[in-house]
């Protein structure tokens, strides 16, 4: 130890160095671990529907007896999806294009009796839609066609219609291997055959999802001419799922949320706790950061002849201030050692029920350990300036 360091060091108080680490600590602790929360809570709504968003909602006007006699339409008209879009809950808002000509299908697992049926293809902005790699992609003259489709059809064929038939049933991983045989004709063009693939599975769309190209590719070769008529329903990307206001619109306006609407109020109440815990967490990092600049200012202040006196005798100011900057670092990176063990410490306690409940995904740790070494970064560079700024006024 240099003698700077021991001259300096003699006024340091042990009980201001230990409240700076403990505020810190806890404030810190609170931060990652409201991070880390989020991170493992959201891998649930991420593993059920990989590639539609948890806040995305899908939206349609409530059928009525009106709308069963043809007095009133249930699709959106232009200045409704722009009022819609006006919400200051939405971001964008896409629409729903259905198949405007007839389309069968058929298929059949392991040489047995083939499965044929009519389908409709629905489809939406491939921006709403995140299938990993290019197999949600399509080029006119492509022969096949990639499909996300309901898993309640799939439940509904494995434990209706399979079980009622005598057909064999199917998993997800034997669907996604098999290709369809799909068969598309209109009233514009001759009947055409194609092959579909399915690609991905839904809890929360009803439908038959097929990529926007093929859609306005198909569209316009088998109803040419034909008007395309007003969408049905919507998916709208919301930036509060689950929030009162939402709810309050859409009974306002007669509209309906397809899907479990539990899932969006779950993840609308992660994230208002989570938000809490790094609001809370980030105010008292905040006042740490304040209380270890009050210590070593006080500490600083008693020291302030000496400090005087040895740069007079010719130390460089950047030693004169070195026992403080590692005081400083020393304690910063306790503090957020402390805070990272406790962080693991809780997680341990949820991450076994989260991952039972996202079919063993997780959220990674990366994104909590780099706000927390962030925070601990901004803290150090915001007292090491304020040290130096001392040094400087003791001499002059």
């Amino acid at each position: 130890m240099g003698i700077v360091t021991r001259l300096l060091r003699r006024n340091l108080s042990a009980a201001q160095t230990a409240g700076f680490v403990i505020s810190n600590f806890i404030g810190i602790a609170i931060v990652i671990a409201g991070v880390q929360f989020h991170e493992d809570v959201r891998s649930i709504w991420d593993n059920e529907d990989s590639f539609i968003r948890k806040d995305y909602l899908v939206v349609n006007k409530t059928v009525t007896g009106a709308n069963t006699l043809g007095v009133k339409d249930t699709g959106f008209t232009t200045d409704e999806i722009a009022d819609i879009k006006s919400q200051p809950w939405v971001r964008k808002v896409g629409e729903f294009s259905a198949a405007r000509y007839q389309l069968n299908a058929s298929m059949s697992a392991g040489g047995g009796r083939a499965l044929t049926t009519n389908m409709f293809f629905e489809s939406i902005p491939s921006d709403f839609v995140d299938v990993k790699g290019s197999r949600w992609s399509y080029t006119p003259g492509e022969q096949e066609v990639p499909i996300i489709i309901s898993k309640d059809y799939l439940t509904l064929y494995n434990f209706g219609f399979a079980a009622s038939a005598g057909m064999p049933q199917i998993t997800e991983q034997m669907m996604s291997a098999l290709t369809m045989d799909l068969l598309l004709s209109g009233t514009t063009a001759p009947p055409m055959h194609m092959k579909g693939r399915v690609v991905g599975y839904s809890n929360r769309l009803n439908t038959i999802l097929v990529p926007q190209e093929f859609m306005d590719w198909s569209n316009a070769l088998f109803a040419k001419g034909e008007e395309a008529p007003s969408p049905r329903r919507i998916i709208i990307d919301t930036n509060s799922p689950g929030d009162v206001a939402i709810t309050d619109y859409m009974e306002a306006h007669g509209l309906e949320i397809a899907g479990d609407k539990s899932a969006s109020k779950a993840s609308y109440f992660v994230n208002l706790i989570s938000g809490l815990m790094v609001g809370v967490g980030a105010v008292i990092t905040t006042l740490s950061i304040f209380i270890l600049l009050l210590s070593i200012s006080l500490l600083m202040q008693k020291n302030r002849e000496k400090l005087h006196a040895l740069i007079m005798l010719g130390y460089p100011l950047r030693e004169v201030g070195a026992p403080y900057i590692r005081l400083i670092a020393i304690v910063s990176a306790v503090a957020y050692v402390m805070a990272v063990g406790a962080m693991f410490a809780a997680r341990s306690f949820y991450i076994k029920g989260i991952s039972g409940m996202a079919g063993g995904a997780t959220g990674s740790v990366w994104l909590s350990l780099t706000v927390g070494a962030a925070i601990t970064l901004l803290s150090l560079l915001f007292n090491i300036l304020s040290v130096r700024r001392k040094v400087r006024t003791a001499f002059f």
